[in-house]
């Protein structure tokens, strides 16, 4: 019994550790596949690539994934390209898109255009789309600016769609102005030359003349286009805009002299009631001296200079003084209400 007991402990340590053996072997074997890619290995061996399991293992001691150099390199080897390896690793390794940069490689190669690695990996790492730049030389694209107004010199606002066509320039792209940069120079252009028109009927008729304007100053320079043609796709009259602004003088105009009207009537009312006030003083200082002349008179009357019979002869003649008065206010007045006579 303690035989047969001591053969089944045996049993299974024998197989524990043989389950514990075949884990270390294919723990083993994974490991050496993420370091050895050996299918990678033999597709670029069977697509005629030179390409060592040593640099592999090398691209994974790097942490650069073997595959992302791998088959751009057999696409760009079967594309008659002359690529290698230590190129499309090293523009990995610096933050490109290497698989990009082979597309646009190839394109260009298609389409005769002359463009090297080099300047391909520099237009990829300013942040420009490579594959992109390369089809748009071969197939120019069309950009439509928003609509732009413009005033020519009778007033009347024009409203301005153009479409322009644009090439990319690979010599240009890295360091080059975009898209906005264009939409911007061709809107200018366009205000300049109706501004200098004499009449909106003289653009309406020759929309060309615009066109023509515009693509002679050169607008794509420093930019990373070559612009192609520009095409005026719609033309809208808008607002005069000289009526509004001599409107808006003439309103302004106006409430200045309103404003200057006022100005001048508060300066004669409060001139108006300073010398009402000024009378109202005089009549004061009237009333004051009159009454000093009684004052005076007792004066001259104590001191003898004034006898009783000049006092008399005074006062008749005051009272003389005031009864003709008297008549001649009652004769004004019978010659204000008498009718006037019938004939």
């Amino acid at each position: 019994m303690m035989g047969y007991f001591e053969m089944e402990v045996m049993d299974m340590g024998t197989l524990i550790g043989s389950g514990f053996l075949m884990v270390v072997i294919i723990a083993a074997v994974m490991l050496f596949l993420h370091f050895v890619p050996l299918g990678l290995w033999i597709s670029a061996m069977a697509a005629n690539v030179s390409v060592s399991i040593v640099t592999l293992v090398g691209m994974r001691m790097r942490r650069v994934p073997p595959q992302k150099i791998v088959l751009p390199l057999i696409k760009a080897n079967k594309a008659g390209l002359d690529v290698s390896v230590n190129q499309l690793e090293a523009h990995y390794l610096a933050g490109g898109n290497v698989d990009k940069v082979v597309d646009a490689l190839i394109a260009a190669h298609r389409a005769s255009i002359p463009l090297p690695f080099e300047r391909s990996a520099a237009i990829d790492l300013a942040g420009r789309d490579v594959l992109e730049a390369v089809q748009m030389s071969v197939n120019p694209k069309v950009i439509e600016t928003p609509i732009v107004s413009a005033v020519a010199k009778n007033g009347i606002e024009l409203k301005i769609k153009a479409r322009v066509t644009v090439r990319a320039n690979i010599d240009r792209l890295v360091g080059g102005a975009g898209e906005p940069t264009i939409i911007a120079r061709v809107g200018e252009g366009i205000v300049t030359t109706v501004g200098s028109s004499d009449k909106h009927t003289d653009v309406l008729a020759n929309p060309d003349d615009i066109s023509k304007t515009v693509l002679g100053k050169g607008l794509d320079a420093g930019t990373a286009f070559e612009i192609l043609s520009i095409d005026i796709a719609d033309v809208d009259v808008g607002r005069n805009i000289g009526a509004e602004l001599l409107t808006d003088q003439a309103e302004a105009d106006k409430r200045i002299a309103q404003a200057k009207a006022e100005e001048r009537r508060a300066m004669a009312v409060a001139k108006e009631q300073e010398m009402k006030a000024y009378t109202q003083e005089m009549e004061a200082k009237v009333v004051e001296a009159q009454s000093e002349v009684p004052h005076a008179m007792a004066d001259a009357l104590r001191e003898g200079k004034l006898g009783v019979m000049d006092y008399y002869n005074l006062n008749n003649i005051k009272a003389d003084t005031d009864m003709r008065d008297a008549i001649s206010r009652t004769g004004a007045d019978s010659n204000q209400l008498q009718p006037p006579s019938v004939k």
